[in-house]
C-alpha cells in the first residue's frame, strides 16, 4: 500500500511517518520510505547515520538535465516521459529493512525555473506509486497541491498529523478539503504530541466532522531529546511506537 504523511511544519509528521514505515518493516513488508520534503529529515528519523550527506535527488539538475534531453543549459524544451526505471536502486540507501530515496521537493516555488527538476520528480514518484512489490510511506512538504491529481490518486491512504494548536487544526482542515477536491478519498488526522484528554478533546472537536482522527499519539520528552542530539527518533519512546503501530493496523 501507499502511504503519505503531511501537515503543518513542526507538527511531528517526519517522526511519524519514520515511525510507520519502521512498524511496517517490523511486520515483514518491504518498505520504501520517500522523503519529499524541502527540509529532509526522514533519513535521520530512521537512524541513517550519513543522512545529512545524502543528495536530494532535486539538487542533481546535471543528472535530471541529461535526463530530460536538455542541451546547452535552455530548459525550455524538455523529455516528457524521462528514463527513471534505474533511480530507486542507483540512489536509495536501505538499513534495518527500510529503504530511503531522498527526493526533496517537487514544489515549483523558489528562485529560477526548476520546471524540468519538477517535471523529472513527479514522473519518479508516479513510477514509484504504480509498483506493486512494496509498500511505500512518503513524507511530504505541507500541503498537496503541489503533487498533482493525478500522482496523489494512487495514495492509498493520506494521514494529516496535527498537534494541538489552532493552526495545525486549520492546516488540517484546509489539506482536507484539498484532498478531497482532487479525490483523494481515503484521509484521515493522526493527533500527535497529545499530552492530555483536554488536548485529544480539543483536536477532536476542533476538527471538521468529516475527518476521521485515525488514531492518538501521545507527546514525547524522549523524542525531543533525541532529536537535539540529533540522534535516531524512531522506536526511541515504546508508547509513541505501540501508538502508531496501532494506527498502522487500523488502517491497513
Amino acid at each position: 500500500m501507499k502511504f503519505a504523511f503531511t501537515g503543518k511544519g513542526g507538527v511531528g509528521k517526519t517522526t511519524i511517518s519514520a515511525l510507520f514505515a519502521k512498524a511496517l518493516s517490523k511486520e515483514g513488508h518491504r518498505v520504501l520510505a520517500i522523503d519529499a520534503d524541502p527540509d529532509s529529515n526522514l533519513g535521520s528519523a530512521l537512524g541513517f547515520k550519513e543522512a545529512g550527506d545524502i543528495t536530494p535527488i532535486i539538487k542533481m539538475k546535471d543528472m535530471i538535465h541529461e535526463r530530460m534531453g536538455i542541451k546547452d543549459k535552455d530548459p525550455t524544451f524538455y523529455k516528457l516521459n524521462p528514463h527513471i526505471e534505474d533511480i530507486p536502486e542507483k540512489f536509495m540507501v536501505t538499513k534495518d529493512g527500510v529503504s530511503l530515496l531522498v527526493m526533496g521537493t517537487v514544489n515549483e516555488g523558489g528562485a529560477g525555473c526548476v520546471c524540468p527538476e519538477s517535471a523529472f520528480l513527479k514522473s519518479l514518484l508516479s513510477y514509484l506509486l504504480l509498483r506493486k512489490d512494496e509498500d511505500i510511506v512518503l513524507d511530504m512538504e505541507a500541503g498537496i497541491e503541489h503533487l498533482g491529481r493525478g500522482i496523489l490518486q494512487s495514495i492509498d491512504r493520506l494521514y494529516i498529523v496535527v498537534e494541538p494548536s489552532r493552526r495545525s487544526v486549520e492546516t488540517a482542515d484546509r489539506i482536507y478539503l484539498l484532498a478531497k477536491d482532487i479525490g483523494i478519498k481515503n484521509v484521515a488526522a493522526i493527533a500527535n504530541k497529545v499530552r492530555s484528554k483536554e488536548d485529544e478533546l480539543f483536536i477532536r472537536s476542533s476538527l471538521r466532522k468529516e475527518i476521521e482522527v485515525a488514531g492518538v499519539v501521545p507527546f514525547s520528552s524522549v523524542i525531543i531529546d533525541m532529536d537535539k542530539r540529533d540522534t535516531e527518533n524512531a522506536q526511541a519512546d515504546k508508547d509513541v511506537f505501540a501508538a502508531v503501530e496501532s494506527i498502522r493496523k487500523r488502517g491497513a
